[in-house]
């Protein structure tokens, strides 16, 4: 529809020239009784009045004032009537140009509001596939993981059950699965915190297998998607965040239990809706309050081990993953770096 509209023709007036110069109706009119008066007076004085003993000057000076005075006050009424008309047709012109440009304007307005929507719109629900896809991975991993739970973690048959042969010499109970894995590398850990980009993310989803296979890091990666899914339901996603990033030293402070003002630049989330969208949940919604404490509690104990041995590098890098911008962001509603 805003197609149509500016594929035609430049509205009423707006870019033309105002006309000007031609001769109109008043025009004709004045120089009709201009020379009707002329010629009546030239007449009257030059041939019907024969009085020769008046006085010369004051006769042709009262001539003058008869024949031109008339003649000028025609021209200027004429004059004036032509501006008015001119004035008239200005203003026309000018309002038409308004209300040209208002249509334009609205008719745009229009055009981008609905574009935007569908964009706004298409994206959403990109991210929503996309976060669906994450749940699914994510429990199938979990899924897989319970299943590949060793007998050993099993409880023990009763010995009434399976008699042990005599000649058979008694064995130590198994080590757990667990402390058999070698551990966790960091660099894993820390692409596991950011989720798999998309469903076709290889190296983030096997990021992702490796931290499910250790039991705190599986507990902080459950408590992160939880709190993730419940922001989303608020449109609150963290790519659309650009937090103030923090100096290493800062979250080694914190993660050594300090609070107050020194560490106050942790809370670098600035995005007003998202902050008060969250504070209204948090304040309405008991279900998202709850899981929110139990995510921020999950963060600060692994924040406590992981800052005494990473570096400067892998804790910026870790204050980048969409786990860390969720703790930023519901660390500052709760005051948590106050």
């Amino acid at each position: 529809m805003a197609d149509k509209e500016e594929s035609r023709s430049t509205p009423l007036g707006l870019y033309e020239r105002p006309a000007g110069g031609r001769v109109t109706g008043i025009e004709m009119i004045a120089v009709i009784l201009s020379l009707l008066w002329l010629l009546g007076a030239g007449v009257f004085f030059f041939l019907l009045n024969g009085d020769t003993s008046a006085d010369m000057a004051l006769r042709f000076m009262m001539t003058l004032m008869v024949i031109f005075l008339p003649v000028a006050m025609i021209w200027v009424a004429a004059t004036a009537a032509r501006s008015s008309r001119v004035m008239r047709e200005e203003s026309a012109r000018l309002q038409a140009a308004i209300d040209a440009i208002r249509k334009t304007y609205l008719a745009q307005s229009q055009g981008r509001s609905s574009a935007g929507d569908s964009t706004i719109a298409k994206k959403l629900e990109e991210i929503a596939e996309a976060q669906k896809k994450t749940e699914i991975a994510l429990a199938t991993f979990t899924s897989t993981r319970d299943r590949a739970v060793p007998d050993l973690l099993r409880p023990a048959p009763k010995p009434s059950d399976a008699p042990a042969p005599q000649d058979q010499a008694p064995l130590p109970l198994g080590t757990p699965a667990e402390d058999l894995a070698p551990p966790l590398e960091r660099a894993d850990f820390i692409r596991a915190l950011n989720f798999p980009e998309t469903a076709e993310d290889e190296e983030g989803f096997a990021a992702l297998r490796k931290a499910l296979k250790d039991r705190q890091a599986a507990q902080l990666i459950q408590a992160a998607q939880d709190i993730l899914t419940l922001l989303s339901q608020d449109g609150i996603y963290m790519d659309d965040l650009r937090p103030d990033r923090a100096r290493a030293e800062i979250w080694r402070r914190f993660a050594q239990g300090e609070r107050g003002r020194t560490i106050s630049a942790l809370g670098g989330i600035r995005d007003r809706s998202s902050l008060a969208l969250s504070a209204g949940r948090m304040k309405q919604d008991p279900i998202f309050r709850d899981t929110a404490h139990h995510f921020l509690r999950r963060f600060d104990r692994m924040l406590a081990e992981f800052a005494e041995s990473a570096s400067d590098n892998e804790i910026a890098d870790l204050s980048d993953t969409r786990t860390a911008r969720a703790f930023m962001l519901l660390g500052r509603v709760t005051g948590m770096f106050d």
